[in-house]
C-alpha cells in the first residue's frame, strides 16, 4: 500500500491555487499594514454631517482586497475539509483521513453554531459572542478541542488505533505511512505517523485532548478556590496572617515550575504518598469555601442555613472523599495504608498519573491566584461601602465574600479564562 500525501489527488488540482491565493493574501495584508501606518491607522472617516464611514482611498481598497482574498483562502481550506469528510484519504490524502475521522466534531460544531446564532439574542452574554468575528473564531477553536476530546475519550469515535498499542516497524514513521501487517478491520494508515515508541500520534493527540479537557478547567477552578479562600482573609485582615500566607506563597513561587513538576512526578516521591497528602489538603478548600459562603449568606436564617449546609456539605464531602480515595485507600504505600471510601460508595477512581498532574497544577497555580485576590482585597477593603457594611455590624466573611469578592469578579474572570490556557500548556 502506498503512503498517503497530505492532500491526495485533490491536491494536484487545488494546491497550486491555494499557494497562489495564500501568497496574494500575504502581499495584500502587508500592503494594508503599510498603508495603515502611513495613514496614521485611521480606519473610519468623519463625514460633514457627523456620521462615520469606512476609510476610502488606497487604504480602503487594500482592506477590501485583503478581506475578499482571505475569504477565498478560507473557502479553499473548507473545500479540502468538506471533500475529505466525504471521500476520505482516497481522494484528499492525510487531510481527508483526518477530516473523515473528525466528522462527528464537524457536525457538533455546525449544530452548536446554528443554534447559538439563531437564538443569540436570548442567550445573554454568551449570545453576544456571536456578534464578533474574532469571538466566533476563538469559540470555534475552543469547542473543536472540547468536542474532539469528549468524542475521543468518552465515545471513542475519532481514534484510528489504540493510543497505547505499539506496532512493530512503525517507530518514528512519517505521517501517512501504511500500517505494517494491517488485519481486516484495522485502519490502514498512521495518519500523523508513529512516535518513538511506535504508537499512533493521531489517536494519542485526541485521547490526550480528553485528559486536558478534564484537568484544565477543574484544576483551574480548584486553584481559584484555594487562592480565594486564603487571599481574601490575607488582604482583609493583613498583619501577621498576611505575612505568613504571603511568605508561603512566595516560597512556592520562588521554585521553577518545571522543577516542582519533576519533583512531584518522580516515582520515589509518588511512592511516599506526598501527592495524595497534597490532594487531601488542597481538595478540601472548595468545601471550606462553600461552608463559609453559605454560613455567611444565611447566618440570620438558621432554619434555612442548617439543612442547606448539611445537604451541600454532605454531597460535596462525598465527592471530596471520592476524589482522594483510590481503590479504597487515601494513601497506600509499601509500609502503611490510610483507608478511604469503600469501593461500593466511591463515585470514581482517578488514575495515579492523572491525580499527580492535577495536584501539581493546583499547587503551582494557587499561589498566583492568592496574590491576585490579596491585592484586590487590599484595594477594595478601603471603599466606602465596605466601611458601611462594617458599621452595620456585618461579619468579616460576609464582607469578604459578598462585598469584596463580587467587586473583584472582573479581573478574576479574565484571569481564570487565561489561566485555563496556561493550565492546558502545563
Amino acid at each position: 500500500m502506498e503512503p498517503l500525501t497530505w492532500t491526495g489527488s485533490l491536491g494536484t488540482i487545488l494546491d497550486p491555487v491555494l499557494y497562489a491565493v495564500a501568497a496574494v493574501f500575504v502581499i495584500a495584508l502587508a500592503i494594508q499594514i503599510v498603508l495603515g501606518i502611513a495613514s496614521g491607522g485611521a480606519r473610519v472617516v468623519t463625514n460633514p454631517d457627523g456620521t462615520l464611514s469606512s476609510a476610502s482611498g488606497p487604504y480602503g481598497m487594500s482592506t477590501a482586497a485583503t478581506k475578499w482574498i482571505g475569504l477565498a483562502l478560507v473557502v479553499l481550506v473548507l473545500t479540502y475539509i468538506v471533500m475529505g469528510a466525504i471521500t476520505g484519504p482516497a481522494m484528499v490524502g492525510i487531510i481527508g483521513g483526518m477530516s473523515q475521522q473528525l466528522l462527528p466534531v464537524w457536525i457538533a460544531l455546525i449544530v452548536t453554531f446554528v443554534v447559538s446564532i439563531k437564538f443569540k439574542r436570548k442567550l445573554g452574554l454568551y449570545g453576544k459572542l456571536f456578534d464578533s468575528t474574532v469571538g466566533m473564531i476563538g469559540f470555534a477553536l475552543v469547542m473543536f478541542w472540547i468536542f474532539a476530546g469528549v468524542m475521543a475519550g468518552v465515545f471513542d469515535m475519532i481514534s484510528t488505533h489504540d493510543s497505547l498499542t505499539q506496532v512493530s516497524g512503525m517507530k518514528n514513521k512519517l505521517p501517512g505511512t501504511p500500517l505494517n501487517g494491517a488485519e481486516e478491520g484495522d485502519y490502514a494508515w498512521y495518519l500523523l505517523g508513529g512516535d518513538n515508541l511506535a504508537r499512533d500520534v493521531f489517536s494519542r493527540l485526541f485521547k490526550g485532548a480528553w485528559v486536558v479537557v478534564q484537568i484544565a478547567p477543574l484544576a483551574t477552578l480548584f486553584a481559584f478556590m484555594v487562592g480565594i479562600t486564603l487571599g481574601l482573609p490575607a488582604g482583609y485582615y493583613g498583619g501577621r496572617l498576611d505575612t505568613i500566607l504571603s511568605f508561603m506563597a512566595n516560597l512556592i513561587l520562588a521554585f521553577p515550575v518545571i522543577l516542582l513538576f519533576y519533583l512531584l512526578v518522580t516515582p520515589e516521591i509518588v511512592a511516599t504518598g506526598i501527592p495524595n497528602y497534597m490532594a487531601t489538603v488542597l481538595f478540601i478548600f472548595p468545601l471550606v469555601f462553600l461552608a463559609v459562603l453559605l454560613n455567611s449568606r444565611f447566618y440570620t436564617q438558621p432554619s434555612l442555613r442548617t439543612p442547606l449546609l448539611i445537604v451541600v456539605l454532605g454531597i460535596t464531602g462525598w465527592i471530596y472523599l471520592s476524589l482522594i480515595s483510590t481503590n479504597g485507600s487515601i494513601v497506600s504505600t509499601p509500609t502503611y495504608n490510610i483507608p478511604g471510601l469503600p469501593g461500593a460508595i466511591d463515585l470514581f477512581n482517578i488514575e495515579a498519573g492523572i491525580l499527580v498532574v492535577f495536584v501539581s497544577v493546583v499547587f503551582v497555580n494557587a499561589p498566583t491566584v492568592f496574590r491576585i485576590v490579596r491585592g484586590l482585597a487590599l484595594d477594595i477593603k478601603t471603599r466606602d461601602y465596605v466601611a458601611a457594611a462594617q458599621t452595620r455590624g456585618e461579619g468579616p466573611w460576609y464582607i469578604m465574600l459578598l462585598a469584596l469578592l463580587p467587586t473583584a469578579r472582573g479581573p478574576l474572570i479574565v484571569d481564570i479564562c487565561l489561566r485555563i490556557g496556561y493550565t492546558t500548556i502545563l
